[in-house]
């Protein structure tokens, strides 16, 4: 499944990298993020709950950031295994520009499912995929903007 979206952040370039590459900020936005802990450079251990219908699994993973052109843009590879329900993986591409009143976050996502979960229909986990990225970025958009993440 493929996502892309884009959100006007109204903060400078480097405020809003810089948000990008701080764990506690990622943890905040991540939903169902428990933990996330860098453990080398641009490699860190994530640990969330994703649900899709009726199966629930907490992820335990390797999130790797390259091709990293600061302030400008990267890339994130993410593994993870859900025990019984299954694995995910996927990557996301993550570009900066300046733009009228803040910044222009731009991304692209991939991923792909297996095991129980791929099971559960690709309608519904699209549809929940979808919802995961646009809650990380709009809650993002909140948390640089200041605001509070309900």
């Amino acid at each position: 499944m493929e996502m892309t979206g884009e959100q006007l952040i109204p903060q400078s370039q480097d405020v809003t990298w810089k948000a990008l590459n701080d764990t506690a900020v990622l943890k905040a936005c991540i939903p169902g993020c428990e933990s996330i802990e860098q453990t080398g450079d641009n490699e860190y251990q994530l640990v969330m709950i994703a649900k899709v219908g009726p199966v629930s699994a907490k992820f335990k993973g390797k999130m790797t950031l390259s091709d990293i052109v600061a302030p400008q843009s990267y890339r994130i590879a993410f593994e993870g295994q859900g025990g019984v329900a299954g694995f995910a993986k996927g990557e996301a591409s993550v570009n900066l520009s300046p733009a009228d009143g803040g910044t222009k976050l731009a991304y692209a996502c991939n991923a792909m499912i297996g095991g129980k979960l791929a099971q559960v229909g690709s309608r519904l986990i699209d549809g929940v995929a979808k919802k995961i990225a646009g809650e990380f970025f709009t809650a993002f958009n909140t948390q640089v903007s200041g605001g509070k993440i309900a």
